[in-house]
């Protein structure tokens, strides 16, 4: 579809339905600090034109992660893992028309290279800057919220930036 906002053309994002779950869990954890009526949604961008248009076409009708193909095992190698990256931009919107732009940045490729690193910096969160958190179910905003972001630029390679 075409986006609105930023006039190229966006596809569903792969992880899009566990992510946002995990959103508005936060959401609710935290009180409802962005509001009960608080709308998350994430996309992929595919880019400009007829071009942007048949990328997001493509992935929107491909069906191959629905299929049980993988193996264990499988997966980017290690060169692959380090040398990929991700810039991924959020954009909040309020009803007053109000908005602002988030940046992060990541230094190793998302799914293996930087979850583990913050999987990993989440955990001494946990430990160190966080001893106080109730057992339960909690997302690592609710439970550790600013003190993780501080950890994972100093010790993971993420970057976070209001643009």
């Amino acid at each position: 579809m075409l986006d609105d906002v930023m006039g190229v053309w966006v596809a569903p994002f792969i992880m899009a339905t566990i992510n946002t779950r995990n959103v508005h869990r936060s959401n609710f954890l935290l009180n409802h600090v962005w509001g009960t009526d608080f709308v998350y949604d994430e996309m992929v961008v595919t880019g400009p034109g007829e071009k942007g248009e048949a990328i997001a076409n493509a992935i929107a009708q491909d069906k191959s992660m629905s299929e049980d193909k993988l193996k264990p095992g499988e997966g980017p190698s290690k060169a692959e893992r380090e040398a990929g990256s991700y810039d991924v931009l959020f954009i909040a919107t309020n009803e007053q028309g109000q908005s602002v732009k988030v940046g992060v940045k990541g230094d190793r490729d998302p799914g293996y290279g930087s979850t583990s690193k913050m999987i990993a910096e989440a955990a001494i969160c946990l430990l160190k800057d966080a001893p106080n958190t109730q057992g339960g179910f909690w997302t690592p905003a609710s439970a550790m919220g600013h003190a993780l972001i501080a950890r994972l630029q100093s010790h993971a390679g993420l970057t976070f930036s209001v643009e």
